[in-house]
């Protein structure tokens, strides 16, 4: 149903590493966001994902569909204090982006979104003709007619078997 792609991938590794390298673990200074985490799962006829926003404003929050490519940008903005003296600024901060790649089976014309509680949730429809459905089966106790055509769209009817035009 979807492909998830995260362009801050290496950035987010670079970081660590640089941090592992510094012996920086757990360190006092905040720095840009590194990911959007995120849950998928169908419900009924839905494809629905949740995505970890603490702390952004809603009115950042920007969703855009490209073909089958569903892409969601946020910004998360540093808290502007006056005559504050940071002791410790851990909290993430910044604009980030995430990308998922959308199967065809789902209707994004009908994608709905909401924010609440610092969770995004993007919601989209199976389209209809990827719904499950039931097939009737007829019962077939005879042969079925078939109706062969020559080039020139004349028809003819046989019985149980089509007619090979060389």
């Amino acid at each position: 149903m979807l492909t998830a792609y995260d362009p801050f991938a290496a950035t987010s590794a670079a970081f660590r590493a640089l941090d592992q390298l510094t012996g920086r673990t757990g360190t006092t200074t905040a720095r840009p966001l590194s990911g959007m985490p995120m849950d998928a799962s169908r419900v009924g006829d839905n494809f629905v994902a949740h995505f970890d926003l603490p702390g952004v404003d809603p009115g950042s929050i920007d969703l855009s569909v490209e073909g089958n490519t569903l892409t969601i940008s946020a910004e998360r903005s540093v808290p502007q204090l006056e005559n504050a003296e940071w002791s410790i600024a851990e909290r993430p901060f910044g604009s980030y982006t995430r990308q998922l790649v959308l199967g065809r089976s789902l209707d994004t014309d009908r994608l709905e979104a909401s924010y609440h509680d610092g969770v995004l949730t993007v919601s989209i429809p199976v389209a209809e003709k990827a719904r499950a459905r039931k097939i009737e089966v007829t019962r077939a106790d005879m042969p079925a007619t078939v109706e062969a055509r020559t080039i020139e769209g004349e028809s003819s009817q046989h019985e149980g078997r089509q007619a090979v035009e060389s």
